[in-house]
């Protein structure tokens, strides 16, 4: 009996259709599958609370999350040669499936969904999240240039993962003359993605011929009579104003954030003393928030330059709030698995929700919202701020700060 995946047809899915078609696995789209509607039912909230897709039925329960899926559907085969032929084959594939994720699709869909109307758009959001995608997409250009796969000499679960979210680029907003600088995966991807079994699933790609226009509201029909057409002719339109961040619409707070980085910078010595007490002096409750993370998959964090730099890209991809956060990045431990949390200062009394809808990150971290009347809490903050070591009994590894 055929596995059912419950989604419509998209990238997602697409990468546990086309291990099966590699592997001879058997899964099928659900029949009359609507986006909006069946993924808002009861019996599909059980599988999946926050109704995401695609979910995965499986003997022994459901599946969410695609790459998950993926790796599920590839370990059905005993000894799937989409997993390689050594330990090291299988780690290179998993480092590729991460930076696919990271560095390739969050930030694909962090300059199209605010164009399409999914998120808000903000020019400095997208700004960032074409760099960072240039910055992953000339990494992978580099590391393509004498090599066909990502690992090996065929095709691994990595390269169908990367493909499927180029794909998705490739198709809606990167086209030609922005692909044109990385010639090495314009071949890797077109090399792959008229494979036959990744074009059974996929069918004719065709590059996207530009970028889409950022979505607008129906303008209003014009209201002026049509007896004063020269008037309506004539009459130039006037600059839309730059829409407002949210945050800057907030009530005036006594806290200036720059002026609490500057003393964070420029303290060099007795810095609980000078630093962290100015912070405590400058903190206003009714202006700003703070909140603590906890990386939800600690046990993943085996090697610690790659943990540091998963840090380190989610820091930059948190660019997008540097005017309105400050953080603070600890990842703790002498030996693996190593501990991720932090600290953040955030304008206004929530998260913003800008941040929460463009910074995939934020979903791989537990937050909690400090209580500031709480002592144990505020000395937590402290400590956090100055990078006391031993922090909570265990070595402080390194520390990151955003400002």
């Amino acid at each position: 009996m055929a596995l059912v995946l419950h989604s419509s047809a998209n990238k997602n899915a697409y990468k546990a259709l086309i291990v099966a078609e590699y592997t001879g696995a058997k899964v099928e789209l659900a029949k009359d599958f609507q986006m909006g509607v069946t993924n808002k039912t009861p019996e599909f909230l059980k599988m999946n609370p926050i109704g995401k897709i695609p979910v995965l039925e499986t003997p022994d329960g459901s599946l969410f999350e695609s790459n998950a899926i993926a790796r599920y559907v590839a370990r059905l085969t005993p000894d799937c040669p989409l997993y390689g032929s050594s330990l090291i084959d299988y780690g290179r594939i998993e480092q590729w499936i991460d930076f696919s994720a990271s560095e390739i699709d969050v930030h694909i869909a962090g300059w199209l969904y605010p164009r399409h109307g999914f998120r808000l758009y903000l020019p400095p959001a997208e700004k960032a999240a074409i760099a960072n995608l240039k910055r992953g997409l000339g990494a992978l250009n580099t590391y393509l240039a004498s090599r066909t796969y990502l690992v090996g000499e065929g095709v691994t679960l990595a390269d169908i993962i990367m493909v499927c979210n180029l794909g998705f680029g490739f198709k809606y907003i990167l086209n030609k003359s922005f692909t044109l600088e990385f010639p090495h995966v314009e071949r890797y991807f077109w090399t792959l993605i008229n494979q036959p079994n990744f074009k059974k699933v996929w069918g004719d790609l065709e590059q996207a011929e530009s970028v889409p226009p950022v979505a607008s509201k129906k303008s209003k029909e014009a209201k002026k009579e049509a007896a004063n057409p020269k008037e309506v002719d004539d009459e130039e339109e006037a600059p839309k104003p730059k829409a407002k961040n949210p945050l800057d619409l907030l009530p005036p707070s006594t806290m200036i954030l720059d002026d609490w980085k500057r003393l964070y910078s420029n303290t060099k010595n007795n810095f609980r003393e000078v630093a962290v007490k100015g912070f405590w002096d400058m903190f206003d409750p009714e202006g700003y928030s703070l909140w603590f993370c906890d990386y939800k998959y600690n046990d993943e964090n085996n090697v610690s330059f790659v943990t540091m730099n998963k840090v380190g890209g989610f820091l930059q991809r948190m660019d997008l709030c540097r005017k309105y956060a400050f953080g603070k990045m600890l990842i703790i431990g002498s030996e693996p698995p190593f501990k991720v949390k932090g600290l953040w200062l955030f304008r206004g009394k929530e998260i913003p929700r800008f941040v929460l809808d463009e910074c995939y990150d934020m979903e791989l971290y537990e937050w909690t919202k400090v209580d500031i009347n709480d002592e144990a809490q505020k000395e937590r903050v402290s400590q956090m701020i100055e990078d006391a070591e031993p922090f909570e009994g265990e070595t402080l590894l390194d520390a990151k700060c955003f400002k």
